[in-house]
């Protein structure tokens, strides 16, 4: 294939503006990608139409190597109109990125043919690993492989000896669809429509130039960086990865606000008649919630920023600055849960029908939760433990 081709790449506010215009739409197809289990097939196709999967997908291969910032603002409008489509797009189009680091042949395999490829992942370190010639041979299940039905490749963890220390080396394997079955057990209570399918693979090759190495993407040594040597590539792996499973919370909540000023804030009790409008606790809701999404903002883009700035000048932030943006990202799904609870219960009795915008964020926000990147207690014990002179015990910063 021929190398960098010319690009007509859009504005950040140009695809900005097409998250927004896609809101209504999502809105309205929020109940079809629930019952369905999957994001729709309308709804990958609007995505790939408004190219949004080539925010972070290198040059070489028509993608538009953009900063992060403008990839996790994409995600966030389009979370306003449904987080499970917005989800979706963050863990799919970020895989994009981390392919970048693969081996360049790696690259190829997935997109010399079709640069429009999918790759789906469930990192679970679930791989039963034989190292054999030329690579590896790799069996297991595993679950939560968020779009795996839009995707014809996919990330799979698992953990290898680290042929100079000994130690456990997590390794993410690229696999292609034809050597794994996907197993349809998705039934939640939210983020139903992220289709998050279990995964298995029997004893299927894996070349070693078709994985990853966590320390790699820590280090920032992963053999990709002379191919795509574009300052994006040269950031951190857990800094970038976490933020595209926490900012869909963020948009979710500034919907399910949209949807409170528009009609909760506005209704009559049915029983006092008095308008949810002149209650203290709903205007100042309001306000701590406006102002939270706007802080949740500000720091998300500040971080990038100073990441940027690093990158820029050929190294990495520091542990301690590495440490306390990955502490806040983890943070965000806590205060959205927070705020959405308050929300909805501010909302009446109306908010317990399926299909209220307003359930449905507090349901996929708090299922958002749960993802084990997004548990500050596990990351905040790191944080505070280096701070207290004890040793980093995470690579996914």
């Amino acid at each position: 294939m021929s190398l960098a081709p010319k690009i007509d790449t859009p504005s950040p506010a140009d695809l900005v503006a097409r998250a927004a215009a896609l809101v209504p739409t999502l809105r309205a197809r929020a109940d079809q990608c629930e019952a369905e289990n999957k994001v729709p097939d309308a709804t990958i196709a609007d995505f790939q139409t408004a190219d949004f999967f080539k925010i972070l997908q290198p040059r070489r291969y028509g993608g538009y190597e953009m900063d992060p910032e403008v990839f996790y603002e994409v995600q966030m409008k389009l979370a306003e109109g449904c987080m499970s489509s917005a989800w979706v797009l963050g863990v799919v189009a970020v895989h994009n990125w981390q392919l970048a680091l693969f081996d360049p042949q790696a690259q190829e395999d997935v997109w010399g043919e079709d640069p429009t490829t999918l790759i789906s992942s469930s990192y679970m370190p679930r791989a039963e690993v034989t190292p054999v010639e030329g690579g590896y041979r790799i069996s297991g299940r595993w679950g939560f492989s968020s779009g795996i039905d839009h995707c014809e490749w996919a990330f799979l963890g698992g953990l290898v000896p680290d042929p100079e220390t000994g130690q456990p080396d997590f390794l993410t394997f690229l696999v292609p669809r034809a050597d794994f079955q996907v197993l349809p057990i998705w039934n939640t209570i939210g983020l139903g429509g992220t289709g998050s399918q279990d995964v298995t693979v029997s004893d299927a090759f894996v070349p070693a130039y078709r994985t990853h190495r966590s320390k790699d993407g820590f280090a920032l040594t992963s053999p990709g960086a002379k191919a795509n040597p574009a300052r994006l590539y040269k950031l951190p792996f857990g800094q970038v990865f976490v933020r595209a499973v926490s900012s869909s919370s963020i948009g979710a909540l500034q919907g399910a606000l949209d949807v409170f000023l528009e009609t909760g804030a506005r209704r009559r009790s049915n029983n006092s008649f008095a308008s949810a409008a002149g209650d203290p606790d709903v205007q100042v809701l309001i306000a701590e919630t406006q102002s939270a999404i706007d802080e949740m903002k500000t720091i998300l883009f500040r971080n990038f920023g100073v990441l940027n700035d690093h990158a820029r000048a050929g190294e990495s932030a520091d542990l301690e600055t590495r440490l306390r943006f990955r502490f806040q990202s983890a943070q965000i799904s806590s205060r959205c849960c927070a705020l959405i609870s308050r929300l909805f219960f501010l909302s009446g009795a109306e908010a317990i029908y399926r299909g209220n915008p307003i359930a449905r964020a507090f349901c996929d926000i708090h299922a958002g939760r749960t993802h084990v990147a997004n548990n500050p207690n596990t990351v905040g014990r790191n944080v505070g433990g280096v701070m207290l002179g004890g040793p980093n015990t995470d690579s996914f910063i």
